[in-house]
């Protein structure tokens, strides 16, 4: 046997770990012929105070039989477009259809927006480049949260006529990658208005420290979180955390690790506040981890029971 074919079959075992191969969406992720259908309609924000000369594309699911007026629950999605993609991994308004149909989580409501981009900043070839994705998802900063609560959602009624609680528990938000620390981030900076939270594949790295580069100043990242969540009181909020085990390695941090971390640093901080006798709230977390890479694929095949478990004790209509 040669050196060649023997290291060939050395690493074998590993370049069949490392990979999503076995991480196909379930059957929930079909359409189903007897379910009905929520309405996806397209939208889009000119404009935005919060994040000056962006524009952005935002979509609004509405469920089947949602009565005029009624104060729904709603799910907001970061990077919108690869969420209500119908051939993706996660294809939630068919999972939303398909669940909300057997009543195993509440008639939601749910809101997919796309990063910002600015109009000036736009490839010749007219191909949608959201240049403004870092900094408004992988800096630690309250500007995604006031745009969300201020600008979207308000927007998102207007263009579809539905009305969204204001209830914090019936708020959630979910994201991938750099999308993943975004919505964390929206809920730890106002869990007066989100307190579900659901991360695929988080950039829970040091993306966003930019020393230096195109002129900007150093800016705190995500992988300052876990140290900011074993030293400030516990927030109500409610964690979902996905993430795979060959994941990125890169100059920003080892995403697998960080997102362990985050974990850790959660249950630290309710132990502590056990130790402390703390009235006060716990961080109810749950997560799961595979061994994809970064890519949508495991927490699309999981994502049905993902919302079952964020969903699990509100009340169905």
């Amino acid at each position: 046997m040669t050196t060649r074919l023997l290291l060939a079959l050395l690493l074998l075992p590993t370049i069949a770990r490392a990979t999503d191969a076995n991480y196909k969406p379930g059957p929930e992720a079909e359409p189903q012929a007897d379910v009905p259908k929520g309405a996806l309609t397209k939208h889009r924000l000119e404009t935005s105070q919060v994040f000056p000369d962006t524009f952005r594309d935002f979509w609004v699911y509405v469920p089947a039989g949602a009565k005029p007026g009624a104060a729904l629950p709603v799910m907001v999605f970061f990077d919108g477009h690869w969420y209500i993609d119908p051939k993706a991994a996660v294809r939630v308004p068919i999972v939303l259809d398909n669940l909300i149909a057997k009543r195993d989580i509440p008639a939601i409501a749910a809101v997919f927006v796309n990063p910002g981009a600015h109009k000036d900043k736009q490839p010749p070839d007219g191909k949608w480049r959201a240049d403004n994705r870092s900094f408004e998802y992988d800096t630690l900063h309250d500007l995604n949260a006031r745009f969300v609560i201020d600008e979207l959602l308000p927007a998102a009624e207007k263009a579809s006529g539905a009305t969204f609680s204001k209830d914090p528990d019936a708020r959630a938000i979910c994201g991938m990658s750099s999308g993943g620390i975004a919505a964390f981030t929206v809920a730890w900076e106002r869990p007066d208005a989100f307190r579900k939270v659901v991360s695929h594949i988080g950039s829970f790295t040091g993306i966003a420290y930019r020393p230096g580069k195109d002129g900007q100043p150093l800016r705190p990242g995500g992988d300052l979180y876990p140290t900011l969540i074993r030293k400030t009181p516990v927030k109500p909020l409610r964690i979902f955390l996905q993430d795979g085990s060959n994941d990125l390695d890169n100059e920003h941090g080892h995403w697998f690790l960080a997102n362990q971390q985050m974990l850790a640093a959660l249950h630290y901080a309710n132990a502590k506040a056990d130790k402390e006798k703390s009235t006060g709230p716990r961080y109810d977390v749950h997560h799961v981890w595979g061994e994809g890479l970064h890519s949508p694929k495991h927490g699309g095949m999981i994502f049905p029971d993902t919302l079952r478990w964020i969903w699990r004790d509100y009340k169905t209509n």
